[in-house]
């Protein structure tokens, strides 16, 4: 397996440049090219293995920022830093330009830069018990905040955002300050859309969204901006190779301090170059130096791609620093499997790609999965089920319009005794269960199902999904 395979198989498929990496504009005071490269050939393999495992995340993190923040011809800009672009249009099958999208909650997305000064996010009152979220996730990919349903509620207010050298306090009228580690961080929201006829009203509670500079928020003068950045293009040939360190170098200036647990690990690092800030340059270094960080390169993809082929959930992919405790590869997996997924508090995304007896889902197969009453999705919010097509991940075309099922569904028939059928086909089950179908393309088809407030069942083991069985 390759490491565009592995990148592919759930996060934003956002193009690629051939575009020269330029020299990295540092902050703090470079070191030369070979300096702190003094390691034998083995172990440069060894660290090299480490720092790209650690970076992997950060450098597809970093992908996203510059094509929606820097790059104004990318076609996913959202405007700059600063700047929240709502989506409300459900997704159909003539979407292709992101994997395993869901049209359970339409998105919200904004990047901002911290280093002068702190940012709020406003959200307005949300009526009707509508779940909503803003996750938060910084250059590491840490989940390291949480406004909405389930952690703030559905009350209006005002969240401030500070960056790791703020020493303010605490300004009126805000209810809550959450930190970054990280100067430059990403938000994404999500808002329930139940079905196309509820569009509008979700554009009109995300009309109620505002990211506001604190300067602004407080109607006072703004400090001075911070300095200008020359953002390293995106190259993902260089990015997942020897090049890597350099991408590293540039992003770790924006993650000062350093983590505590992480200061003997930055040390080993800068054995092969790695640091805030360093300039970095390949061809300055000794052949077999060069050679062995490559080498530990490919070990890292190979270890990222075996990692991948073993993970079976999201439950323990996706979180905060606390959270992850220093698994990098977890991290790494997690941003090769679904990019900015949420900690399992907020969602879980659970399905299958076989059946019961362990083999494809195939179209030309129908299938039911069944619930019993007392093992329907435990979702505090609610839950859903959406079909896509293999090997692209993408949604289904067929005759009803219909490319997910849950408990909203308008018309879900449940059993006399309170259980659940989904016919699960590529035809048309019948007129009678028709509305309790869940269409499938001809071919292979992976199920993917979110619960949205899941309960500890789902993470302790003793709700699992069914395996969908043969008709």
């Amino acid at each position: 397996m390759n490491l565009r395979t592995v990148v592919r198989a759930g996060a934003l498929v956002l193009g690629l440049s051939l575009l020269t990496l330029p020299p990295v504009q540092a902050q703090t005071t470079g070191s030369s090219e070979a300096e702190g490269v003094t390691v034998s050939p083995d172990e440069a393999r060894s660290i090299a293995k480490d720092a790209f495992v650690y970076a992997y995340p950060m450098l597809f993190n970093y992908k996203t920022m510059y094509q929606q923040a820097v790059d104004t011809k990318a076609r996913t800009w959202v405007g700059g830093f600063g700047k929240l672009r709502n989506y409300s249009r459900p997704y159909g099958p003539e979407n292709r330009e992101i994997v395993t999208p869901n049209n359970d909650t339409p998105y919200s997305w904004a990047w901002l830069d911290l280093r002068s000064e702190p940012w709020v996010l406003s959200v307005p009152a949300i009526k009707d018990r509508r779940y909503y979220v803003f996750q938060w996730i910084d250059l590491f990919t840490y989940n390291f905040a949480y406004v909405g349903s389930r952690t703030t509620g559905e009350r209006a207010g005002h969240y401030l955002f500070a960056g790791p050298n703020w020493k303010g306090k605490t300004p009126r009228g805000i209810d809550q300050v959450f930190r970054s580690e990280t100067d430059f961080v990403l938000t994404l929201g999500r808002t329930a859309l139940n079905g196309p006829s509820d569009v509008k009203n979700v554009q009109a509670i995300q009309k109620g969204y505002r990211l506001t500079p604190l300067s602004a928020f407080e109607h006072g003068a703004p400090p001075p901006a911070a300095p200008r950045l020359t953002f390293p293009k995106w190259n993902e040939a260089k990015a997942t190779s020897i090049d890597f360190i350099a991408y590293l170098n540039f992003l770790l200036q924006f993650t000062q301090p350093t983590a505590p647990s992480e200061v003997d690990l930055m040390q080993h690092f800068a054995k092969i170059g790695i640091g805030p800030g360093r300039h970095f340059d390949a061809s300055s270094l000794p052949p077999d130096t060069r050679d062995a960080i490559e080498a530990g390169i490919d070990d890292a993809k190979a270890a990222l791609a075996e990692a991948e082929k073993h993970t079976t959930s999201s439950f323990d992919l996706f979180g905060s620093r606390e959270d992850l405790n220093g698994d990098y590869m977890k991290r790494a997996v997690a941003a090769a499997m679904g990019i900015y997924g949420n900690t399992k508090n907020e969602t879980v995304y659970v399905g299958t790609r076989v059946d019961a007896d362990h083999q494809q889902l195939l179209g030309s197969q129908p299938y039911v999965i069944h619930f019993d009453k007392k093992d329907l999705p435990p979702a505090k919010f609610f839950w859903s089920m959406t079909m896509y097509d293999l090997p692209g991940r993408h949604l289904v075309t067929n005759p009803i319009h219909r490319y997910s099922i849950g408990d909203r569904t308008k018309g879900l028939q449940y059993n006399d005794d309170g259980s659940l059928d989904i016919y699960v086909q590529h035809a048309s089950p019948g007129k009678d269960e028709e509305s309790n179908w869940l269409p499938a393309p001809d071919g292979p088809y992976i199920v993917i199902a979110r619960i949205y407030g899941p309960d500890a069942t789902v993470f302790d083991g003793s709700w699992k999904f069914p395996a969908p069985q043969k008709q």
